[in-house]
């Protein structure tokens, strides 16, 4: 497939930033009117795909890919492998593929879907003809596959597409999986932070009453770790939403149901991505369970060092924090990176000193009809710089339009605040003092500047050529011209600063800003995915890491079929792998007797072709 290399996505581009925060506005407003999962419904079955007939299956779960070629091809690279090694111990490549969300980013665009995600991944796969065992890919959507309603997912994922080898099954946005000895895997979709549809929950409950059968075995996938959202902001009703998911559709405590009678499930684990990092917290229960958040598959890097030890999910499990990938050290440290904020993100601080421009060059116009302010023509006197704030604070005293244009700044700098993440009223505090360092900053850079070019253009040379030849408006316009480029060159360089600055100190100090002060470096590191294996006594995850991206990819075929080759791609075991046991104590007559009854039930074979 012929596709263009992406760079990662910079979160920071101005024209991004408005079109994302458009799209999102849209879609948050009027996705509930025009909900496509119950056109879904409507034209599908309730139906399970089913490859319970096998003695055991490798299933591989990814979520957040779709971003930069680099990482987004390491990891379709190291998924495409018939196996890998990891602790002398050789894993196969899942037959299932299921992708956890956000497929693409930042729109899904036909064009983005297209050079993010399907071209990477046909490259690192690519198409077999006649190939009877290619593996099938799953996916759930995330909030980025939701900004335009759907569409494209659905073309992408729920038509029996191909994405290089890898076959497409699914005809809805979420989607129940048989696997072997009674182990499912169920994909929710919960749209945008948006209640689970009752076509979507009809599905479930049929499942549960047509299909499964009493002690069977559920991983849930989702698109949000509701789990970490809840322990952090308690206003946020994800969690609300999937607890109320698990108790009706997998605990059955719905008294109401009588679809599912003398039936118990057990919810295994549950996996998420949206967070771009790994970490995986353990339920201190009885039976235990797993909650997992494993969102490396080529997107930025999300901080580790802000997640908590412990958490209590809706007021009733508490969890323990068993590992993270990068180490919450390493994600500290790497939280530094934000120094570098102006030269990373230059368009957000050249946006920046052109507000300040604007502003002063506003105070300039209006001060230039009083004398006893003229901000254009007193520089020369501001010989420090307590003189040249009386001189602003008289001019501002006079144009309450000035006084609004500052506060303007400062609050504009406010709403960029985290309220959901952090220590509450001390983000509002770090966000007040973000918004006065630029209003300072503003003006310290107005008098700096002023000064420097004064004395630069009324020194010796200088100042005797402009006075015989009265060449002040010249003279004007060239200190003019100077004061904008030292303040789209200097000015943004500082502004970009004290932002990164702000970035940081929110970090490590207030916990905040966890998106947007990792997005603004675009990390390509530390990226996973997880490799699962299900056999008799239970299932076994190997989460595997890749510390570095490679980043060396070259093409050696043609632009239509790529063939990419590079160093190495060096992957690791992040921690132990995490057996979880079924517990189950079936006679082989019992075994026989559920094989039967699956073997009558309503659902599809699990291989299928169709065209390429």
């Amino acid at each position: 497939m012929k596709f263009e290399r992406q760079p990662m996505v910079r979160w920071y581009n101005v024209r991004l930033l408005a079109t994302t925060g458009l799209k999102t506005i849209v879609s948050s407003l009027f996705g509930n009117f025009a909900d496509k999962r119950e056109i879904q419904a409507a034209l599908s079955a309730n139906e399970a795909y089913d490859y319970s007939d096998k003695e055991d299956i490798w299933v591989d779960y990814v979520a957040d890919v779709g971003d930069g070629f680099d990482p987004t091809y390491t990891m379709a690279h190291l998924l495409a492998k018939p196996s890998i090694s990891v602790e002398h111990q050789s894993i196969k490549r899942g037959e299932i593929l299921i992708m956890g969300g956000d497929q693409v980013y930042p729109t899904p665009e036909v064009v983005e879907y297209k050079n993010r995600l399907q071209g990477p991944y046909s490259a690192a796969f690519p198409w077999k003809e006649n190939d009877e065992n290619r593996p099938h890919l799953y996916a759930i959507p995330g909030n980025h596959d939701w900004y335009d309603g759907l569409t494209n997912f659905i073309k992408l994922f729920c038509q029996d597409r191909s994405i290089g080898n890898w076959l497409t099954r699914q005809k809805r946005s979420y989607f129940a999986i048989k696997l072997p000895h009674r182990c499912w895997i169920w994909g929710i979709d919960v749209q945008l932070h948006a209640d689970i549809d009752k076509p979507q929950r009809d599905y479930f409950t049929e499942i549960v009453r047509d299909d499964m059968e009493d002690g069977d075995t559920i991983i849930l996938c989702t698109a949000e770790p509701a789990w970490i959202f809840d322990s952090i902001d308690k206003s946020n009703d994800t969690y609300d939403n999937l607890k109320f998911f698990i108790e009706k559709h997998i605990l059955l405590k719905d008294k109401k149901n009588k679809n599912c009678p003398n039936k118990k499930l057990k919810l295994l684990a549950t996996f998420s991505g949206d967070l771009h990092h790994y970490s995986r917290y353990e339920i201190l229960e009885k039976e235990g369970g797993q909650l997992i958040t494993a969102g490396g598959g080529g997107a930025f890097m999300h901080p580790t060092h802000m997640l908590k030890n412990h958490l209590t999910t809706g007021n009733e499990q508490h969890a323990k924090l068993k590992r993270t990938f990068p180490s919450r050290t390493d994600s500290r440290k790497m939280a530094f990176t934000n120094l570098l904020f102006p030269f990373m993100n230059r368009e957000m601080s050249m946006m920046l000193s052109f507000i300040y421009l604007f502003i002063i060059w506003f105070l300039q116009s209006m001060a230039g009809n009083t004398v006893t302010v003229d901000l254009a023509q007193i520089p020369y006197a501001w010989e420090n710089m307590g003189e040249a704030f009386l001189v602003i604070n008289d001019a501002l005293a006079l144009n309450p339009l000035g006084i609004l244009l500052n506060l303007l700044l400062v609050i504009g700098i406010l709403t960029f605040t985290d309220t959901s993440f952090g220590k509450g009223r001390w983000n509002w505090i770090a966000g007040v003092f973000h918004g006065v360092a630029h209003m300072i900053n503003l003006y310290v850079l107005l008098w700096l500047f002023s000064r420097i070019n004064f004395m630069l253009l009324n020194g010796e040379g200088f100042g005797e050529i402009y006075q015989q030849m009265h060449a002040w408006r010249v003279a004007s316009l060239l200190y003019s011209a100077i004061f904008v480029t030292e303040m789209l060159t200097i000015g943004a360089l500082s502004a970009g600063f004290i932002f990164g600055v702000y970035l940081l100190i929110s970090s490590l100090i207030f916990h905040s800003h966890p998106t947007e002060s990792f997005s603004s470096f675009r990390g390509t590191g530390y990226k996973n995915f997880l490799r699962l294996h299900i056999t008799s006594t239970g299932v076994t995850i190997y989460p595997i890491g890749v510390r570095r991206a490679v980043t060396n990819w070259k093409n050696k075929g043609t632009q239509e079929k790529p063939v990419f080759e590079g160093s190495p791609v060096k992957h690791e075991l992040i921690e132990p792998p995490i057996h979880i046991n079924f517990n189950r104590h079936e006679t082989s007559r019992e075994k026989s007797s559920t094989r039967e009854k699956d073997a009558s039930r309503r659902v599809p074979s699990q291989w299928g072709t169709t065209d390429h």
